[in-house]
């Protein structure tokens, strides 16, 4: 019973640690508060793209993302 255990615990161990290993680095960006913001495309939860480009002049933009949204974690 405790190897089982010991033998769990271990390969939970390794599971972990081989998955925050390749996580990617963050992206650089040089952009400072009040800077534009560069032109992006997005898909949203209704399915349709949209462009940042879309909205100019028509109304303000706010980006929400929710990191761990729909994952199940």
């Amino acid at each position: 019973m405790i190897k089982r255990l010991m033998i769990s615990a271990g390969l939970l161990v390794i599971l972990v640690s081989g998955a925050f290993a390749q996580q990617p680095a963050p992206p650089r960006t040089s952009l400072k508060v009040g800077d534009k913001a560069p032109e992006f495309t997005l898909r949203a939860t209704d399915g349709k793209t949209y462009k940042l480009s879309d909205f100019k002049g028509k109304k303000n933009v706010v980006l929400a993302v929710y990191v761990l949204a729909f994952t199940g974690g």
